[in-house]
């Protein structure tokens, strides 16, 4: 498992397992980077303005859109780059129009702090109700199914429902397109979450069944930091107001639909290049090989008397995140004392999460740069810690 690790130039004077939080890039694609910042920086308003000769500002970005659109599915007009899933996604879901006073709409303890708190401002600035569900755990394909499909039973004129394809508090990977295609059943639309699935799972919208997606590039995919896009299915563009009124693009403009404004444009010019060095390394391969990566850590601590392996385990449920509880890490207050515990006495970065009605958790994000030698590490942390809290 240590072959990728060569790819990356990272500091490895703490274990780092954050990946879910950005995945750092290579060095193929850190080095288009700073080319294209010099670039950006040698031209600058000149680039931004379309005043040198040959191609304006967004036909030198109009690749960048098009092999997103290719990554994920869709067509090049139903993408607008953006600085992350988070902007993505709010400007789904707070613009989302057809909701109307008395509706609802849904999100389960797994979202996204930020979009379970979008839900709930959309929620209260049109006279609807947010109804909450919590998931069950252990997760398994059928009772996450069944629990879903309760949620539509149970909740009256239920409008918009939240997915999290790849929850980033305990890795959950949901089961996108039945879960979609029960909501349409019922003339409920579903915005999709894959701010953590894009670049590590298989994602077309077409596939999954979804009209509306925000996600990131700077986790899976490898991207610098400050890229994401939004996905909105050609035919469902009016549902989504423009941001705040903008008007620098026409209506039908996808791009009316997230902020305007000067932007890191070497980011988005360097897109490109790292999808193409993700398809490089072989999607499929590089997914066997983070899914290796947690399975071996947990296969090293599942036997630690007390502790609480929380993510789900069964095939196709789980990627690479993981969570674990240590034993008595029953509150909020320990489960960051224990991370900064972990950082502190054993120079590993692991991440204490709260929002699942189950309690808080550590979670654990291996990435590709990471060596058996630190997973190895990783796992002596928590065996020698499983009486922090005893």
């Amino acid at each position: 498992m240590d072959d990728w690790a060569g790819r990356y130039d990272v500091d490895r004077s703490i274990a780092n397992f954050d990946a879910a939080y950005y995945g750092a890039m290579t060095k193929t694609v850190a080095a288009a980077y700073r080319q294209h910042g010099d670039w950006v920086n040698r031209h600058n308003a000149l680039f931004l303005r379309s005043a040198l000769p040959g191609p304006s500002r967004d036909a030198r970005l109009q690749p960048a859109i098009e092999s997103v659109a290719t990554l994920v599915g869709a067509k090049p007009g139903e993408i607008a780059l953006c600085a992350g899933g988070t902007e993505a996604l709010y400007g789904l879901i707070v613009n989302y129009r057809p909701l109307k006073a008395g509706e609802a709409v849904l999100t389960a303890d797994t979202d996204y702090d930020e979009m379970q708190f979008a839900m709930a401002h959309l929620a209260a600035t049109r006279d609807a109700r947010h109804v909450r569900i919590t998931l069950p755990e252990p997760a398994t394909t059928a009772n996450i199914l069944a629990a879903y499909s309760q949620a539509l039973r149970d909740t009256p004129r239920l409008k918009l429902l939240l997915i999290t394809h790849v929850s980033n508090r305990n890795g959950l990977v949901l089961p996108v397109r039945e879960i979609a295609a029960m909501a349409k059943a019922q003339g409920v639309d579903v915005i999709l979450d894959s701010a953590q699935s894009v670049g590590l799972l298989p994602v077309d919208v077409t596939a999954l069944g979804v009209d509306f997606m925000g996600f990131s590039l700077h986790k899976w995919v490898a991207a610098p930091l400050g890229v994401g896009a939004v996905y909105i299915r050609a035919d469902r563009l009016g549902d989504i107001a423009p941001w705040l009124g903008n008007r620098i693009h026409p209506d039908a403009d996808i791009r009316a639909r997230i902020p305007s404004g000067t932007v890191d444009f070497a980011a988005r010019l360097t897109i490109p290049a790292a999808i193409a060095e993700h398809h490089a390394l072989g999607p499929a391969q590089k997914l066997v090989t983070l899914v290796e990566k947690r399975r071996y850590w947990v296969d090293r601590v599942r036997d630690v008397p007390g502790l609480t392996i929380v993510h789900p385990e069964e095939a196709d449920r789980c990627a690479v995140i993981g969570a674990f509880r240590l034993p008595g890490q029953n509150s909020w207050d320990k489960t960051r004392a224990a991370q900064q515990r972990f950082l502190d006495k054993h120079r590993v970065l692991v991440v204490a999460k709260q929002g699942l009605a189950s309690g808080p958790v550590l979670r654990v994000t291996p990435s590709l740069f990471n060596t058996d030698d630190e997973l190895d590490h990783l796992a002596h942390a928590v065996q020698e810690e499983r009486g922090l809290f005893a």
